[in-house]
């Protein structure tokens, strides 16, 4: 195992995202494609606030058939890494998980429910 500073570790930006709309990438099995609500932007002063909306794509298609059933779902993401074009889509996230007992993937998610955006310290 490598270590990474403390530093670095800082540097991760990790948030919890509310899944709002989810799709399969055309022309794939595995590809699904998110938006998801990060909160609020930082705005200027007199600015109206806008929703943080970011498009994420995952590789988790033949793990949820029934793929639907995750809008509004809460999952943790990194959304400081730098976009990425997958199959065509770009993506400006990347969704957390770990690997199941039976390989499947498990989102890694709050105990209850909290703001989207709310970031992890």
């Amino acid at each position: 195992m490598s270590y990474v500073s403390f530093d670095d570790f800082k540097k991760m930006d990790i948030r919890v995202g509310t899944i709002r709309e989810i799709e399969p990438v055309e022309g794939t099995d595995k590809l699904l494609k998110c938006q998801v609500d990060f909160g609020f932007k930082p705005t200027e002063e007199g600015l109206e606030p806008e929703r943080d909306i970011r498009q994420i794509v995952s590789g988790i298609r033949d793990y949820y058939p029934e793929y639907e059933k995750l809008i509004g779902k809460q999952v943790l993401y990194i959304v400081n890494l730098e976009p990425r074009t997958i199959r065509g889509v770009e993506s400006h996230g990347m969704l957390m998980a770990v690997d199941g007992i039976d390989e499947a993937p498990v989102f890694l998610v709050p105990e209850k429910d909290v703001k989207s955006g709310s970031k992890i310290r």
